[in-house]
């Protein structure tokens, strides 16, 4: 049986799989059905100490190995992931509730970035410059920082640890990853294949528990780098320990996105790629679509909207008739009815209502049904807050001027689009939204690996983002080397100034 299968998950250290000796320990729950299907342990201080050390002192060696063995490791480890994509998506279904076709998409994304990481040979070259003055060249290297940490969230169990480890050790560092207690599995079966593509004994190493576990990495003097994924209370923690203890930390957090729908676009479209976006994954995507912004005589288009939604239903992630599935646990789902309940006293139109939701066969299933709001104002706490479920605000504006104001007036830069048929239209809005991911005619606007995942204000923490080449700048390191090599002809005698001679 598989280590992910296991009902107990176990810890990673040193190149081996390791039974925690922690006295605490956490449920791991199937979201349809409340069933424990295995327990996750919260690493003991003791634990936490080996994984770090074993880290660390792979790192010595690790840093030496050539650039295209890095790379080699990385393409036998794509091609393990390509080869168990559908054993992950199944594994990464049952414990986060995703539908079969919705996970396949998440271990994919995931797999994109591992691909990325095969060109670290040419996204790690330096510059160079010949005679910068009389016979001195100047060049850079790049150079790994030593043991990285990352900190990942629960709704995309295999892309985001993807998204760190395998571009941070193919840079020739270490990696300590710390995955959501609340589907390990996943991450535990893609270091499995990880081992199995011949990484070296303490590149690699998985703990696992809460708050307590994470701040052991945050403030660790071998730690120097922390990237995480997750809400804006934990993200500014994890900053302001993680910079406070003289850590490069990178913090992808909260959005509220909008999509604006100007009149001239094709109405099926657009009420297609806003069902997608706005329900899929159940809502609980960092990119997902929350707020739709009507333009002008694309207001009148709510019902056509609503009628979409209605006809989709959530489900077991088997069900191939399931749009999405269940909420993450109980907790997440009595959050989301809270704001259907609060958008409706703030005087909100509700035009669909999901928060009555069963499904035949499930019945503890964590169920909400789609839901859509319309006359949604800025002030509103549905507006306001990140709900993280499947529950869209629509808001009616008269210009694309107005959409854009809604839009650079909320705190959150993660992402927006634009569906349009008008080119100037398309290229002001592109050109004027403070957003760091805009779609045009695409509704989620997630970059692929060679570029970076870009959230901008409230929606990140940091310097260099994700993946691509902010990802190897994040890291590493750079140094500069001035050289002279002296001959006869070269005039001797002090330089008594700075500038190079």
């Amino acid at each position: 049986m598989s280590q992910a299968l296991r009902k107990t998950v176990p810890l990673y250290i040193d190149g081996e799989w390791v039974e925690s000796q922690s006295d605490q320990w956490i449920a791991v729950t199937d979201p349809a059905t409340q069933e424990v299907i295995s327990q996750v342990p919260c690493a003991s201080d003791a634990e936490m100490e080996r994984a770090i050390a074993s880290a660390a002192a792979a790192f010595g060696s690790w840093k030496e190995v050539a650039v295209p063995e890095r790379a080699r490791l990385m393409l036998r480890y794509q091609h393990l992931l390509k080869e168990h994509h559908d054993e992950l998506a199944e594994i990464l279904s049952r414990e986060t509730g995703k539908t079969f076709e919705d996970a396949r998409g998440d271990v994919w994304r995931g797999i994109e970035v591992v691909e990325h990481a095969c060109n670290i040979a040419s996204l790690s070259m330096g510059e160079t410059v010949e005679n910068v003055a009389r016979s001195i060249d100047c060049y850079s290297y790049t150079q790994p920082l030593g043991v990285c940490a990352g900190i990942t969230p629960f709704n995309f169990p295999a892309m985001i640890p993807l998204w760190m480890f395998p571009l941070a050790i193919a840079c020739g560092n270490t990696f300590i990853l710390k995955p959501s207690e609340q589907d390990p599995l996943t991450p535990t079966r893609l270091v499995e294949l990880f081992e199995q593509a011949g990484a070296p004994k303490g590149v690699l190493q998985v703990v696992h528990g809460t708050k307590q576990q994470v701040d052991t990495l945050l403030t660790h003097p071998q730690i120097k780098a922390i990237s995480f994924v997750g809400s804006v209370a934990v993200g500014e923690h994890i900053y302001r320990t993680g910079t406070d203890n003289l850590k490069r930390v990178q913090c992808m957090v909260g959005a509220k996105n909008h999509m604006v729908v100007m009149p001239d676009a094709n109405k099926q479209q657009v009420i297609n790629n806003l069902i997608g976006a706005g329900f899929g994954a159940a809502g609980q995507r960092c990119m997902a679509i929350s707020v739709a912004v009507l333009v002008g005589e694309a207001q009148a288009w709510v019902e056509d909207l609503k009628a979409a939604a209605a006809a989709i239903r959530p489900g077991a992630w088997d069900d191939p008739q399931a749009a999405y599935g269940p909420q993450i646990n109980p907790q997440a789902r009595d959050r989301i009815l809270s704001f259907i309940e609060k958008g409706k006293q703030e005087g909100a139109r509700c035009v669909l209502d999901g928060s009555h939701c069963s499904v035949e066969g499930y019945p503890d299933g964590n169920w909400v049904g789609p839901t859509i709001f319309a006359d949604v104002k800025p002030e509103m706490e549905i507006y306001r807050n990140e709900i993280f479920g499947p529950v869209l605000c629509v808001a009616g504006v008269d210009s694309l001027d107005e959409a854009l104001a809604l839009i650079n007036g909320n705190p959150m830069g993660n992402g927006t689009s634009l569906f349009t048929a008008c080119g100037a239209a398309a290229r002001k809005f592109q050109h004027q939204v403070q957003v760091g991911q805009v779609g045009i005619n695409v509704p989620v606007p997630v970059p692929l690996p060679f570029f970076s995942f870009t959230g901008w204000r409230g929606s990140f923490f940091g310097d260099q983002h994700a993946y691509g080449k902010q990802a190897v700048r994040f890291y590493t390191e750079t140094k500069t080397v001035t050289s002279r090599w002296f001959d006869e002809d070269i005039p001797g005698g002090p330089n008594m100034t700075i500038q190079l001679k």
